[in-house]
């Protein structure tokens, strides 16, 4: 209902109109009493000597509400992200006045909101709600592009091995598995989902999966191997 009129229905990625790919939108409508929020994906706790408290306290400037983690800060992945056409620089914003008007360089680099904490407070205070749902209506109806132009150069910086992504961006390209010993959130971003086949570091996923007790919901695998 709260999507009703704010979201074209002819986005060229249907997937992406689910309603829960939106929650990130809402957050100071989930009546959470905490000052801060953690908002995740398709993502797994990577490590035994993790905690995520450490996330929940980033360090968030004054005036800043939300930390991201930016597309350059793992050199370790540049080389994956080229050569499979990626691009880690806001280019792909829509091409409206409005977004123009803000002065957004296109080289500028950009972030991935699929991880990110959150400062209710902060949130409420700069109406960042009402600005994301501006930008959701020029932009066809996607996630991505309002948050990278509502919070353009206003956001804080969180760790990069909070946010390990592109795992989901090719059932082929291999991240090395000392990089990922030291990840602390994986993310299997895009159309290669781990609990599906084909797909890569399956193991690192599977480790933390807890099976359905219903058995409604199985793990898809090579030739019917779950």
């Amino acid at each position: 209902m709260l999507l009703k009129g704010k979201v074209k229905p002819d986005s060229s990625r249907p997937d992406m109109l689910h309603p829960l790919n939106f929650v990130r939108f809402y957050l100071p409508l989930l009546d959470i009493s905490h000052k801060r929020v953690i908002y995740l994906d398709d993502v797994i706790v990577q490590g035994t000597d993790i905690d995520i408290k450490d996330l929940y306290h980033t360090k968030l400037e004054k005036g800043r509400a939300a930390a991201f983690a930016t597309d350059c800060d793992l050199p370790s992945t540049h080389e994956m992200v080229r050569s499979m056409g990626m691009q880690d620089n806001v280019h792909g914003l829509p091409g409206l006045q409005e977004v123009r008007d803000l002065g957004i360089n296109p080289s500028d680099c950009s972030f991935n909101p699929g991880v990110f904490v959150a400062d209710i407070g902060e949130w409420k205070k700069q109406k960042i709600t009402k600005q994301l749902e501006k930008y959701s209506a020029m932009a066809g109806g996607v996630a991505t592009p309002p948050m990278l132009t509502v919070f353009h150069d206003k956001y804080a910086i969180i760790d990069p091995l909070w946010h390990v992504r592109h795992l989901g961006w090719s059932p082929d390209a291999r991240n090395s598995e000392t990089f990922l010993q030291g990840a602390h959130l994986l993310h299997w971003n895009s159309r290669f989902k781990p609990w599906d086949y084909p797909c890569v570091h399956l193991d690192r996923w599977e480790k933390w999966f807890i099976p359905d007790p219903t058995r409604k919901f199985l793990l898809v695998r090579l030739e019917g191997k779950i």
